[in-house]
């Protein structure tokens, strides 16, 4: 970002706002990007999850105020997301417990609540997390605050907008990474991200569930070819998926749910 991006950004970006800029507006929701610690195939960085969640964020706040008024924060990303087996051996790999997780939710909106925030919404960048059960519990806690719970890449369906969509590294996340940050990608030294699945039918389709032995899945810690990814069709995924988030901020901020 340049200086004059970066003043701009101040009053919707935390990572980048100082109270100076905060201090007198009025804030209708507040955006938490979620992710991981996680290895990207060879070609994008741990904190993929993180970044993207982040810049998705930043994007539908500033569209949401500029197309209908509503005043949004972004939060800095939070790294610790919940990893499968065969992943925790991967070199810096971290694994957060749902105890974890559910800690940093819980003194994230008890700091918003109490400050007089009542609607927060999660921009969640990592498979492997899940946050419903924690937002029940929340919900008892804090009746009065209503939390939203998502996922960017599956805002849209994937097919729409590549030709092979994976689900980890894959095309989708690292065209969405050349378009925000090509400096971040190194695409010529990406594997295969060939992946495996289970022999069971139900867990094929998925009417059975077992976390994947991520060892047994993947050999470059991919799932999906990233060979197709352009920053062209990064940008036009973005844009359609920020244009609906910021839809629904405009809803969300201020409209009855019921």
């Amino acid at each position: 970002m340049d200086r004059q991006q970066v003043l701009a950004a101040r009053e919707y970006d935390l990572s980048v706002a100082n109270y100076g800029a905060t201090r007198k507006l009025q804030y209708d929701v507040a955006l938490l990007p979620w992710g991981a610690t996680e290895p990207h195939n060879y070609h994008l960085p741990y904190l993929t999850d993180c970044i993207l969640s982040h810049d998705i964020a930043v994007e539908a706040a500033r569209k949401a105020f500029r197309a209908q008024g509503v005043r949004a924060m972004v939060m800095p990303p939070v790294t610790m997301g919940a990893q499968n087996p065969g992943q925790r051996e991967l070199a810096f790999c971290v694994h957060a417990r749902y105890e974890t997780q559910r800690a940093i939710l819980a003194d994230i909106v008890s700091s918003l609540h109490h400050q007089g925030m009542r609607r927060l919404l999660i921009v969640n960048g990592h498979g492997g997390n899940s946050f419903k059960n924690m937002i029940r519990d929340l919900t008892i806690d804090f009746p009065d605050f209503t939390i939203a719970s998502s996922e960017w890449f599956r805002m849209l369906p994937a097919r729409d907008f590549f030709d092979e969509p994976g689900d980890h590294a894959d095309e989708l996340e690292t065209s969405v990474m050349m378009h925000y940050h090509p400096e971040l990608v190194s695409l010529d030294e990406a594997g295969e991200g060939k992946g495996g699945g289970f022999r069971v039918p139900a867990l094929q389709d998925g009417s059975v569930w077992i976390p994947r032995d991520w060892s047994r899945v993947s050999t470059d810690t991919g799932i999906g070819s990233p060979r197709l990814a352009t920053a062209e069709k990064g940008a036009r995924f973005a844009a359609a998926v920020t244009d609906k988030y910021a839809a629904f901020l405009s809803d969300f901020a201020g409209g009855e749910l019921y």
